[in-house]
């Protein structure tokens, strides 16, 4: 077995010299990867990525859809009793713990940032039920990301096309830090996910039709199946 890792390894190279490449190819094969939740502000944004945990981001757009209408400040979280806000999330899941978390943070934000959600990642992460990966969601669509956003997918297709092997979210971010070049930290965590989504899927991953197969350690793609990567 080890050996066998070794030759595929061997076979794509060095993964300094693959980063590039690899990005380029998911760049063009999927120009649309951008995040699949539906806000208007920063405060929907951040509400939208606490509910994304442990559900779909379909599923969070269906319940964003009616409570955006009915909590649109910081203010209007805080006015119902937690139960109401229990059962206007709860198809999300886990949403006594969601329903906790984001009434914790909008009294955080109306009594530490003048009801606004703060731009620094350090400043998020002081709100409660915001961990790295949600702030560092946040701070990616605002601008200029100041992390990379580690989700299941990122995690599965950075350790199978060998940038890390780490299983730790956090000591995974910062492999990938390392290597990806900062003018790619807000896409490369889009790209990852929606190749993930659509081609390296975690039980059957269609390596045959993966534009980035030769670059990959753990393809599975035949001789003679790699595809034209569009001259890149």
């Amino acid at each position: 077995m080890r050996s066998y890792v070794h030759e595929a390894r061997r076979r794509v190279g060095p993964k300094r010299e693959r980063i590039v490449p690899i990005i380029e190819r998911l760049a063009a094969e999927h120009p649309d990867a951008t995040i699949a939740l539906r806000f208007r502000s920063d405060l929907e944004l951040l509400v939208s990525v606490m509910l994304s945990a442990q559900t779909t981001d379909v599923n969070v757009n269906r319940v964003t859809e009616r409570l955006f209408e009915k909590y649109r400040r910081p203010e209007d979280y805080l006015a119902v009793a937690p139960a109401e806000l229990e059962d206007d999330i709860r198809p999300t899941g886990f949403f006594r713990q969601k329903a906790k978390a984001i009434r914790g943070t909008m009294a955080m934000l109306l009594e530490d940032y003048g009801a606004e959600v703060p731009a620094r990642l350090e400043d998020l992460l002081r709100l409660p039920g915001v961990a790295r990966k949600t702030a560092n969601v946040v701070v990616a669509e605002r601008g200029e990301a100041e992390g990379i956003v580690v989700d299941t997918h990122v995690r599965r297709l950075s350790q199978r096309l060998g940038l890390t092997r780490q299983e730790d979210p956090v000591k995974i971010e910062r492999d990938l830090q390392r290597l990806v070049p900062r003018r790619y930290w807000n896409v490369f965590p889009h790209l990852l996910i929606w190749h993930g989504r659509r081609v390296c899927l975690a039980r059957a991953p269609r390596c045959g039709a993966c534009v980035v197969n030769d670059l990959c350690p753990s393809s599975r793609a035949e001789v003679g199946t790699v595809r034209s990567h569009r001259g890149i």
